[in-house]
């Protein structure tokens, strides 16, 4: 069974910046991809961020591509994004998730097997 915890998320001003974090408890961290994704309201779940286990290989949403960077730390079992020039629209309920089976990532929410509780990042215009 795997855990993901997210935090960092918080109300920010257009232009701002934020970095969220994920922390993983059981399973092999090193040896599954990690991804982010998010929910804006009456919205589906899209796709944000991906990493591969070794950090290799990293995808990126074309709508936050140059604005986001995705990270992890294998020793400390997390994954982060980090947010820059956020924008109105980047508000949303952001999620982790764990493809556990498979090290390379996903742009496909249903590919991934387990999922943080998520958190809210609200950008104010």
């Amino acid at each position: 069974q795997v855990q993901l915890v997210e935090s960092g998320g918080g109300l920010v001003q257009a232009g701002g910046s934020l970095r969220l974090s994920c922390a993983a408890s059981g399973g092999i961290f090193s040896s599954y991809a990690m991804g982010w994704f998010r929910q804006a309201p009456g919205k589906e779940r899209e796709f944000v961020s991906a990493i591969s286990w070794s950090g290799d290989s990293i995808y990126y949403a074309d709508s936050v591509k140059g604005r986001f960077t995705i990270a992890r730390d294998n020793a400390k079992n997390t994954v982060y994004v980090q947010m820059n020039s956020l924008k109105p629209e980047d508000t949303a309920v952001y999620f982790c998730a764990a493809r556990i089976y498979f090290g390379l990532p996903s742009r496909n929410p249903n590919e991934y097997n387990y999922w943080g509780q998520g958190t809210q990042v609200t950008v104010s215009s």
